[in-house]
């Protein structure tokens, strides 16, 4: 072959490995695609293939360290020991029982039809439902059955009745407004589809944020006279909390604590979590050096919502130990979702930390369980879509508690087949369990956080709430000693462990549900 062959021949193979270089990128793009199981939270492959890239190196070993030597099963009683007693001990009775409901008056002739179409997560969707039901009381009008939009973030297209029992919650609210699942044939035009194609005479987009039952009667009644139907979207949070009577209030609490079920397959696949949860030595052999006899919770378990995705941890703004690698990347994914648009990155991390702004991250919500008087024989369950940094940040929680459980670990594939890809069921799941648990604690406020203190209080159910200006400003603290740490945690929580707290004005009443919805024993 002659030199200008030889050179020709280079070429197009330097060409070739230019474009197989070019394509690496667009192949690790690719793989969670191809070996999804790989790249799950809480797979163990995940932080050997990746995680050693960037991985969170702990933000806190001053207080990781001697956490991590806790005695398991101390064997005399002391101070510690009185701790976890009371931990695990249910709450006394406060005072409180849910209010009687005035189901006794049927609904008056309707005036017409009511729609309502709602986003967000589930939660979010919980509260429009019960507030659609109360519009619908106000205005004296048949509620069609809620449309639930598809989930920008996690792409869900779950229905009103693949996550709730339609038949119950018709049946429980039949004697206070009159509900359909569909619309009459001569209202059938009226569907999402067709609001979305054009301005409508019978669509609503101007109901203000909390807006007053005035306000409904003198918009709503007009155009449900004139076309015999109003479609009202946006709706969530569009009916205000205070000013409105008793019997409306109470309506609320009747939508939220009995009327809106989860469907009969959902609920017993939550079920069988707990019972698992229940009895971890049916699943625990390799953990054998786990003595579960000793454990004081034994039998119990505690709900930890670790609300750590990639959107809330880019919202916050705040250092979560990553480097500058991961700052870099949530500062663009910050800027290119909302614009700049995000008023926390304003202050300095510490500013945010010591404003209790940040939310906990897994080695630190560790912490505090481990400061509040947990041991590692504690059966935690972790109730969270997606955890951002994968098990690479959730690896310190994991070594201060064991026995950390989640669906994946807990369910046969087949049974997350039901589920999987479908968050809206899968958060339907563990509102569930996490209703079924001895303690419930969140990681931030939230949606999810917000819902389950509300109907846990109804319930007098233990509900631990992170006391975050506080956390915020010892975690600030790197020269903190561990007991030190531990006395002013235990201080800092004493009354925030699901006690009572009556409503303010402008709080909502799905969280704070004294109050509205219960009365004096």
């Amino acid at each position: 072959m002659n030199n200008k062959g030889m050179k020709k021949n280079g070429d197009k193979q330097n060409s070739i490995g230019r474009s197989v270089l070019g394509l690496s990128p667009l192949f690790l793009l690719l793989l969670p695609n191809f070996f999804p199981s790989l790249f799950s939270p809480l797979s163990r492959a995940y932080p050997r293939l990746f995680s050693e890239w960037n991985a969170p190196k702990p933000m806190h070993l001053n207080l990781l360290e001697p956490a991590l030597r806790r005695r398991v099963t101390p064997d005399h009683v002391d101070d510690d020991d009185e701790i976890a007693t009371k931990l695990w001990s249910p709450l006394p009775d406060q005072g409180w029982t849910p209010c009687p409901h005035s189901s006794n008056i049927s609904p008056k002739q309707s005036r017409g039809y009511i729609q309502v179409f709602l986003d967000g997560g589930l939660n979010q969707q919980r509260m429009g439902i019960c507030d659609a039901v109360a519009v619908a009381k106000i205005l004296n009008a048949t509620l069609v059955i809620p449309h639930l939009e598809v989930n920008p973030v996690w792409q869900d297209s779950s229905s009103f009745a693949d996550i709730f029992d339609v038949d119950h919650f018709i049946n429980i609210l039949n004697e206070e407004i009159s509900i359909v699942r569909e619309l009459p044939t001569e209202y059938s035009w009226s569907t999402r589809e067709y609001y979305a194609t054009g301005i409508r005479a019978t669509r609503i987009k101007t109901a203000p944020v909390h807006a007053s039952p005035l306000w409904y009667t003198e918009n709503v009644i007009p155009v449900i006279k004139s076309y015999g139907i109003a479609a009202i979207a946006p709706f969530s949070h569009r009916l205000a909390f205070d000013n409105l009577p008793s019997d409306i209030q109470r309506l609320r609490c009747k939508v939220n604590f009995q009327a809106l079920a989860f469907v009969p397959h959902i609920k017993l696949l939550a079920e069988s979590l707990v019972s698992r949860l229940r009895d971890p030595s049916s699943r625990n052999r390799e953990r054998e050096h786990i003595n579960l006899q000793k454990n004081r919770g034994v039998g119990k378990y505690v709900v930890l919502h670790l609300r750590f995705d990639k959107d809330m941890a880019a919202h916050s703004a705040c250092d979560f130990g990553g480097g500058e690698a991961e700052k870099r990347a949530l500062a663009k994914y910050r800027q290119v979702i909302w614009q700049g648009r995000v008023v926390n990155s304003q202050f300095t991390d510490d500013e945010l930390r010591t404003q209790g702004r940040c939310p906990l991250t897994p080695e630190e919500i560790g912490l505090l369980l481990a400061a509040l008087g947990f041991d590692n024989n504690t059966q935690l369950y972790l109730a969270s879509h997606k955890v951002y940094g994968g098990e690479a940040r959730i690896s310190a929680l994991r070594k201060l508690f064991p026995l950390l459980e989640d669906k994946r670990s807990l369910l046969s594939a087949e049974e997350r087949s039901r589920i999987d890809g479908k968050a809206s069921l899968s958060a339907a799941v563990d509102y569930h369990v996490s209703m079924q648990s001895d303690i419930f604690i969140s990681a931030s406020p939230g949606n999810m956080h917000n819902a389950l203190l509300g109907h846990r209080a109804y319930k007098n159910l233990k509900t631990i709430r992170p006391n975050m200006v506080l956390l915020g400003k010892l975690f600030l603290n790197k020269s903190m000693e561990w007991s030190d740490f531990k006395q002013a945690v235990v201080d800092g929580h004493k009354n925030r462990h699901g006690q009572i707290r009556l409503r303010k004005e402008k709080q909502s009443i799905y969280t704070y549900p004294v109050p509205d919805c219960m009365c004096k024993s």
